[in-house]
């Protein structure tokens, strides 16, 4: 039967060579060991001061990563535009545009200042009442 412990009685200095000449042969083994307690209190400060060190540069981190994601939501608030502009090939814009009235059709059309029409729709009944100025309005025909 296999002892717990041996070579207890010899010096600590000296029982490795007292174990080596005992033994049958002399390998290699990987095993857990366990720790004594100011191992274990060494393991744990140094456990706490790299836990400090992380937090402390996982914060800068942090303030670095909060940098470069100001810098770069303009640009890529700027490249979803581009993108959306290239794949619709338009964009919306916001201008004054002119209102006429087609009677015949009874449609409302809007026209920029270019006069290109931009939308039209039919016209609302309250829109299809006649005005002073829809009597007036040139043709381009007239003079």
């Amino acid at each position: 039967m296999l002892e717990r412990e041996l070579g207890k009685d010899v010096a600590l200095e000296l029982r490795a060579q007292f174990l080596e000449d005992n033994c049958d042969a002399v390998e290699d083994v990987t095993y857990s060991r366990a720790f004594a307690p100011e191992e274990l209190a060494l393991k744990r400060e140094q456990l706490t001061d790299a836990s400090i060190k992380i937090a402390d540069i996982e914060e800068e981190k942090k303030e670095v990563m909060d940098g470069y994601k100001e810098r770069l939501k303009p640009l890529q608030e700027q490249k979803a535009e581009a993108i959306k502009a290239l794949r619709d090939k338009s964009e919306t814009v916001t201008e004054k545009c002119y209102k006429f009235f087609d009677e015949d059709t009874k449609m409302v059309g809007f026209y920029n200042k270019e006069g290109n029409l931009v939308n039209s729709r039919p016209a609302f009944k309250q829109e299809l009442q006649k005005t002073i100025f829809a009597t007036l309005r040139k043709t381009g025909t007239d003079n």
